[in-house]
């Protein structure tokens, strides 16, 4: 094992660099014209990177040079460090220019309402110069953006990753969901159980996803199977657009989600209690990692507002 010493002496940018490049090319020779250098100089250079790290990063096959798993594992940091390293460049520029900044934050749909707009409407009253990203996508596919430093925080799940002790978790809340349907769909009972839902059609999450297997579970509890021809979709987006056009068609989804879409005159929330431990959700961010001030100050103002809706 190569101590942090040696490499903060050997260890040079311009060979993450050509990680980089290697990843997304897959051939020496293109990865080397990306990086304006000859062939031979981007073969010392790899040549050297390995043995830095005493190990091979690459094997050659028909596709190319494919990453193994030393490979992946340096190019992820690599990616890392170079993200960061724009973050500082950006942040500096901002700081010369006056423009203060910029945040990006990752989101599971369920938090956006009630839990991150609000407190994003108070940050950028205080910061009006602040640039602010929101990403909303699932937990899993979040964390990777936050392991890459594409994002400072993430609103949501870390169980779902392979190797959760690897974040710095906060529980903050639970996502309790909601059956819905279009706003347009026929009046039903006021007493509902899921299988009064039967010859409906289904929007579904993909498979693999926590809140398709709540679905299949819910199912399951019921009697029933999900039925064979279900839409499936991971967008919030889409879902909605669909329950709104099509009148035969019902879905699950966060509560805050669907009483903002019934408040709109979108949805409605059909009075079926789903028996499944709603799950919860909280701040996750990398170990090891400093956190920008924006970040600090948008976490402070979020348990402020998570506390003070509990006293």
């Amino acid at each position: 094992m190569k101590t942090l010493d040696t490499l903060l002496a050997r260890l040079r940018i311009r060979q993450l660099q050509l990680l980089i490049a290697l990843d997304e090319h897959k051939s020496l020779h293109k990865a080397a014209g990306a990086m304006s250098m000859t062939q031979s100089a981007a073969s010392k250079m790899l040549h050297e990177l390995e043995s830095i790290l005493d190990a091979p990063l690459f094997e050659r096959s028909k596709n190319g040079m494919i990453p193994n798993q030393f490979g992946h594992c340096v190019i992820r940091y690599a990616r890392l460090m170079a993200t960061d390293l724009s973050a500082l460049c950006d942040d500096i520029s901002e700081i010369r220019s006056g423009r203060g900044g910029r945040l990006a934050i990752g989101a599971i749909m369920g938090a956006i309402p009630e839990v991150v707009v609000p407190v994003l409407d108070e940050l950028h009253a205080s910061q009006r110069n602040l640039s602010i990203e929101v990403i909303e996508d699932t937990s899993a596919k979040m964390l990777l953006q936050l392991d890459e430093g594409h994002l400072d925080l993430v609103i949501g799940r870390a169980a779902v990753s392979n190797q959760p002790a690897k974040y710095h978790y906060q529980k903050i809340g639970d996502e309790p969901l909601s059956v819905v349907v279009g706003h347009a769909h026929p009046p039903l009972p006021e007493k509902l159980e899921l299988r009064d839902l039967t010859g409906h059609r289904w929007v579904v999450y993909p498979t693999q996803m926590p809140l398709r297997a709540l679905v299949e579970r819910e199912m399951d509890l019921a009697g029933l199977a999900l039925p064979t021809n279900p839409i499936s979709t991971a967008s919030t987006f889409v879902t909605i657009t669909l329950l709104m056009q099509d009148s035969g068609l019902v879905s699950v989804l966060p509560t805050d989600i669907a009483s903002l879409c019934v408040r709109h005159g979108m949805l409605r929330i059909l009075p079926i209690a789903l028996r499944s431990q709603s799950q919860s959700f909280g701040i996750v961010t990398r170990k090891g990692g400093a956190l920008s001030p924006p970040a600090e100050q948008f976490i402070e103002m979020l348990k402020a507002r998570v506390n003070g809706a509990t006293a």
